[in-house]
């Protein structure tokens, strides 16, 4: 078997240093204010004549697919249009300009696919993301496309699914292309089929919707067990599996950005990684120096800075700091916060930061406030 070299402390993401050396340049270009400047409008790309709305500061919030319960779930379509037009206006009121829209949570579609098959909260006929499109840009926002590009299914949910749909027949072939962990069924990125098949989400979605961008979040690999891709790392020239599977992710985040540009230069591809630098690459192999320090992987980089100001492992200020460093001046840099956070107990943060989110309510306000005095071009609300 060839030597594997792996790195360590890999488990716990809270035991992991917060920072990485790099010789990357923080972006010179500070704004002098956070206005919310849209782009230039440029002649678009698709035939159907749409010019993607974007902007220059992103102000943005993600919607979950847990909370499609609350509005989605056995909803008629006024019910629906109804509860997506109050979650915009309220949006609005707080100056959010950006809706990143989770589409494709579990290997399934939250939208009309040939390719997936639908979400476990989309019950209605109709469709909800071209809802939430005319709603959002009715109201000058923006719609991005949000994608967890590996995990699939549960165990359950897959026994009941068509046997024609992709992943189901490469599970009843098994093929090494899926692997279960946790009781869920995960795609394995070293594999050309597996990565089309993530680039084939976006192209879909792209293709048939006037979505504005697209965003895939930290959904990478889901364990540093070698039992998941060993049939492949064996059969590869490689003997630095941490490197090897780096390479996996790269070549995955690679593809999805040509897939968003090619079609349509002007739409927008991000990604958005957990906010410890290091275990990014210790747990889950994300190389984001590259995604975020180059060009050509990604137009934004939303880092999950999800701590408080005493969190003994990643205090917000400093891990901030850290991505500024990071980020090229040609990726925007998006600041993830964590404002579901608010009043609640931080058992991660240690002993110093544990009640700080109870005793101080305004944490995110003053977040906000060091974000726009950085060199990053937005942030984005986790609620």
């Amino acid at each position: 078997m060839k030597k594997l070299i792996i790195l360590s402390a890999i488990s716990i993401i809270m035991f992991t240093s917060c920072s990485i050396e790099t010789e990357i340049s923080p972006s010179e270009s500070i704004p002098d204010s956070f206005q919310m400047q849209t782009e230039s409008q440029f002649t678009p790309d698709k035939q159907n004549g749409y010019t993607p709305l974007n902007f220059t500061n992103q102000v943005g919030l993600w919607l979950p697919y847990m909370n499609f319960e609350n509005y989605m779930y056995n909803q008629s379509e006024s019910e629906y249009r109804e509860n997506i037009k109050k979650i915009l206006a309220d949006a609005k009121a707080e100056d959010i300009n950006t809706i990143y829209f989770h589409v494709h949570p579990n290997g399934d579609a939250y939208y009309k696919s040939e390719v997936f098959p639908k979400g476990t909260y989309y019950t209605g006929d109709y469709d909800p993301l071209q809802i939430m499109l005319d709603e959002a840009h009715n109201m000058g926002i923006s719609v991005h496309a949000w994608i967890n590009p590996l995990r699939l299914q549960t165990i359950e949910q897959m026994q009941n699914l068509p046997d024609d749909f992709i992943v189901k027949q490469w599970i009843n072939e098994s093929s090494p292309k899926v692997k279960i962990v946790n009781n869920r069924w995960y795609l394995n990125p070293a594999y050309d089929d597996v990565i089309q098949l993530v680039s084939e989400s976006a192209r879909e979605i792209i293709n048939n919707y006037d979505v504005d961008g697209v965003q895939i979040d930290d959904y990478f690999y889901p364990t540093t067990d070698t039992d998941f891709d060993i049939e492949a790392f064996e059969s590869s020239d490689s003997t630095d599996l941490s490197q090897w599977r780096q390479d996996n992710i790269t070549k995955m985040v690679k593809s999805l950005h040509d897939t968003v540009k090619n079609s349509d230069r002007h739409l927008k591809f991000g990604v958005s990684p957990q906010g410890n630098i290091n275990a990014n690459y210790n747990t889950q192999y994300a190389d984001v120096k590259l995604w975020a320090g180059t060009e050509g992987y990604a137009d934004y980089i939303i880092p999950q800075i999800y701590y408080g100001f005493e969190n003994e492992t990643c205090p917000f200020e400093p891990t901030l700091r850290a991505w500024e460093n990071l980020t090229n001046e040609n990726v925007s840099l998006i600041i993830g916060l964590a404002e579901y956070k608010t009043g609640e107990e931080d058992k991660w943060a240690g002993e110093a930061g544990k009640n700080e989110w109870i005793d101080n309510p305004d944490i995110i306000q003053q977040q906000i406030e060091l974000v726009k005095d950085s060199s990053a071009d937005g942030y984005a609300l986790y609620r």
